[in-house]
């Protein structure tokens, strides 16, 4: 699938969708429109499954990206271990329905 690119340079993009995964793994649920959800949900389950590995190099790969360092702590000690039975699907998207301003659909992503 081909990444979207939610009218941003590529740095920006990736600097958002950082920020985004990070509050994510913090708060454990988001609201936002529902093409960053979609883009979001797919980095968020690719650092559960980087957590759910836990060795010295996803570890490395997860403090890479996660912006914050307790919130890296916070996916290894609690989230990670949540989704040990799990393959895959850690996330869910729900509809909320169009945003005032503009009317872009708007959606919570949250942990499940």
């Amino acid at each position: 699938m081909a990444m979207r690119k939610l009218g941003r340079t590529s740095d920006h993009r990736k600097a958002m969708l950082r920020a985004m995964v990070t509050f994510l793994l913090e708060n454990g649920k988001i609201e936002t429109t529902v093409t960053r959800a979609k883009e979001v949900r797919s980095e968020a389950e690719k650092m559960i499954t980087l957590g759910k590995k836990g060795d010295l190099h996803s570890k490395r790969q997860v403090f890479a990206y996660v912006t914050k360092e307790a919130v890296s702590k916070k996916l290894f000690d609690e989230i990670a271990p949540k989704y040990n039975e799990r393959n895959g699907g850690y996330t869910r998207i729900i509809k909320v329905g169009p945003r005032r301003g503009d009317g872009a659909e708007m959606a919570v992503i949250e942990l499940v």
